[in-house]
């Protein structure tokens, strides 16, 4: 962590945390193409249901950024009994959230359905969708939590063999359950509950292995302490899951609101659509980014600044241009994307062929609030961190989302995403360069007390 050249260190380690999340955006997407040629109901449902798994990725990733933060600086300052204690907390605590949420909602699914936006033509499709992801919730919400802390500890390819695995499993039982069974939408909720279940018990596993932190029930010791510690490292992602959570229930009614007279469902279900296409176009960019945290934060606590710096330049120059060939093939292909999703809907596809190229336009700008607010996040900065995470559908998005429509109504819906995507790059540019300039004051500054 502290020898390896940097660009070949982030590298390696963003290739395993790249394919992890690909792994989860592609499932993502499979859900919705095999749900799709069900029918428009179907399709709105799922992009309904995804708040509810924001929800749980929001506090998944919020132990597991937590926790993990914790561990990398702690294994760079060599106090592994204090990784394994965080490791403990941070594992065992989401598991037991998860079952309290799988107990509390498994019975009134059709109320969550109304209460994340669902229009009553669309309630039966989502609470069908949501009936067995709920009862999977605390494996899902712990799964995130693991994937986190094997990332952050440097062994990204344990987390990926979880992830990946599981979104395998989840491809072929969708096509057991939908195609061969003929169970519908239901069967892709019970085909994602299995995989998460499959995919929890090999991340589990990876943490068996002589190079990662063990988790021991033994370690399990919630202190005030170690909260805080949570809380300060994992703060960010909380904030921006809850916002991205917040923006899609928003989302998901003002579609309703701006729809034409009779296309309520075909345009609640190209949002959804457009959504599930920019999550697996963004988990490209997101892997990459993820796998330079580690590099980050074991050097940084271990004061090789001079290398964190390096490690950031890199990764900011490398996922604009990521990101650049990506919004160039989603404005080409866009018709293509939105075809392969349903192809039997016209409404659904002239919408989402607009608002996928309106949202690939402002993609590239991205890149620069991504790995700024993740360097803040595993170098103990939680206030710009939040600040930055939060911008993109917090500070901008639900503002523009109230502005826009009511300007140029639907056409204004659709250029919400781009708007904010535009004001936060802008708003984290000043960041960027500031943590820029420190990191290499610090080098400078220890290099002279080495």
């Amino acid at each position: 962590m502290t020898a390896t050249p940097v660009r070949q260190l982030v590298l390696r380690l963003a290739v395993p945390t790249t394919l992890s999340m690909m792994a989860t955006a592609f499932y993502n997407v499979v859900d919705a193409a095999f749900i799709g040629h069900l029918s428009t109901e179907a399709t709105a449902g799922i992009g309904i249901a995804f708040a509810y798994m924001t929800v749980v990725q929001a506090l998944g990733f919020f132990f597991g950024h937590g926790s993990g933060n914790y561990i990398s600086r702690q294994l760079g300052a060599r106090r592994p009994d204090h990784a394994a204690q965080m490791a403990a907390v941070g594992f065992f605590t989401p598991l037991l959230i998860g079952l309290a949420l799988a107990l509390v909602f498994g019975f009134r699914l059709e109320r969550l359905a109304s209460l994340l936006g669902a229009t009553p033509e669309v309630v039966p499709a989502t609470a069908d969708y949501l009936r067995y992801i709920v009862l999977a919730t605390p494996f899902m919400m712990s799964s995130f939590t693991l994937n986190n802390q094997l990332r952050l500890q440097g062994n990204a390819r344990f987390a990926m063999v979880g992830i990946v695995a599981g979104a395998l499993l989840n491809i072929g039982l969708d096509a057991l359950f939908i195609v061969v069974f003929g169970w519908g939408v239901s069967g892709a909720s019970a085909a994602t509950g299995i995989s998460q279940i499959v995919g929890w018990g090999l991340l589990v596993w990876g943490t068996r292995r002589p190079s990662s932190v063990h988790i021991s029930p033994r370690n399990f010791r919630p202190t005030p302490r170690a909260y805080y510690e949570i809380l300060m490292g994992g703060l960010p992602s909380l904030c921006r899951q809850v916002f991205n959570c917040a923006a899609a229930v928003c989302l998901n009614y003002a579609a309703a609101r701006y729809a034409a007279p009779g296309q309520t469902a075909s345009t609640v279900a190209a949002f959804a659509v457009v959504t599930r296409s920019m999550m697996f176009a963004f988990s490209l960019v997101l892997g990459f980014v993820q796998g330079f945290q580690p590099v980050a934060g074991y050097n940084y606590g271990a004061r090789r600044y001079d290398r964190v710096r390096e490690a950031y330049l890199f990764t900011l120059s490398f996922s604009t241009l990521l990101l650049a060939l990506i919004s160039a093939a989603g404005i080409i292909w866009a018709p293509g994307i939105i075809r392969l999703f349903r192809d039997q809907d016209p409404v659904l596809i002239a919408i989402g062929t607009r608002m996928l190229r309106y949202q690939c336009v402002a993609f590239t700008l991205i890149g620069i609030p991504t790995a700024t607010n993740m360097l803040f996040q595993v170098i103990r900065m939680p206030v710009r961190s939040t600040l930055i995470s939060i911008g993109r559908q917090g500070l901008f998005f639900i503002p523009a989302l109230l502005a826009l429509p009511r300007l140029i109504g639907l056409e204004g819906l659709l250029l919400t995403q781009p708007a904010a995507d535009a004001a936060t790059m802008l708003f984290s540019l000043p960041f960027a360069l500031w943590i820029s300039r420190r990191l290499k004051s610090q080098s400078q500054t220890h290099d002279q007390f080495r």
